[in-house]
């Protein structure tokens, strides 16, 4: 059995965790996730099992969609409320105006830093295990796009603000770092009080299992070909040619740029190509050797 499978992560879970409820659920080790969520951030994960796992790295790659709260007036060391808060400061005086330009400046393509307690590693090392240990991080900054920026509501709560989001941005971007920034410009400090993603590519929280309902063997898988079919542009691939890139062999060049999905007829994903020299070059075959 090879496929996917979306789940809808719940608050105080890692991708981890989830991961490891699926491999007992789908009774295979071969699980792993297009894009961890924080513990505290509930909502889409991607889990690819077997040989959708190899499929997993380009639907990371694929622009996500979160809602967000941001919390003007206090920073912390992790830019969430689970970290320690590190200052405060009182945000009554900061106006709506001035929390929509800040926010104005963040749309569209710009080098972003992303949180120190972020995945990426330094020396080797997980940067969120360096903190964790003690140490102070400060991340290289990096080229990101976030094509939407929505403010959904401002809440002004004595010395603090709310702020609910949604953003629509590409990978690597962090929401925690949006609240930073907007907390750091306007010198109050920022931090994220919530944060559920609701797409990851081509996916959605819609049909995704619970985290109940994968315990309980409620929930529905979904075939690589279907899978490929979303996430990249497809080729047609007849009986003949299927023999062909079983064996690892290349084919007559395809009109489609990048990679794209060859299906058959009968809907059986059987590789990825690229256009390589004149020719449709397989990176990726599944369909076993006759």
């Amino acid at each position: 059995m090879h496929g996917f499978l979306v789940v809808d992560k719940e608050p105080g879970m890692t991708s981890h965790d989830v991961v490891a409820i699926a491999r007992r659920a789908l009774g295979t080790r071969k699980v792993g996730h297009a894009g961890t969520l924080d513990p505290m951030a509930t909502g889409v994960l991607v889990l690819g099992f077997n040989n959708g796992t190899r499929l997993l790295q380009y639907i990371t790659d694929g622009d996500k969609s979160y809602q967000a709260t941001v919390v003007l007036g206090a920073s912390t060391v992790t830019d969430d409320f689970e970290g320690e808060v590190i200052s405060t400061a009182d945000a009554s005086s900061i106006t709506d105006v001035q929390i929509n330009a800040v926010l104005d400046t963040m749309r569209g393509t710009f080098m972003q830093r992303p949180s120190s307690v972020s995945a990426v590693k330094v020396d080797g090392e997980r940067a969120y295990d360096r903190v964790r240990a003690g140490e102070t991080v400060v991340l290289a900054s990096r080229e990101v796009t976030i094509s939407q920026l929505d403010v959904l509501g401002i809440r002004h709560l004595e010395q603090r603000i709310e702020i609910d989001i949604e953003v629509t941005c590409s990978a690597g971007t962090y929401i925690r770092s949006i609240a930073r920034d907007c907390g750091d410009e306007l010198k109050v400090g920022g931090h994220l009080s919530a944060l559920r993603r609701t797409r990851v590519a081509g996916f959605t929280t819609s049909g995704a299992a619970s985290i109940a309902g994968l315990k309980n063997g409620e929930f529905t898988t979904l075939d690589l070909a279907d899978v490929a079919r979303v996430t990249f542009p497809v080729r047609e691939i007849a009986l003949d040619e299927k023999l062909e890139l079983s064996f690892g062999r290349t084919l007559a060049q395809n009109p489609s740029e990048g990679i794209y999905a060859g299906i058959s007829s009968s809907n059986e994903l059987i590789a990825l190509l690229s256009n390589v020299e004149g020719k449709a070059k397989p990176i990726a075959v599944f369909a076993p050797a006759q």
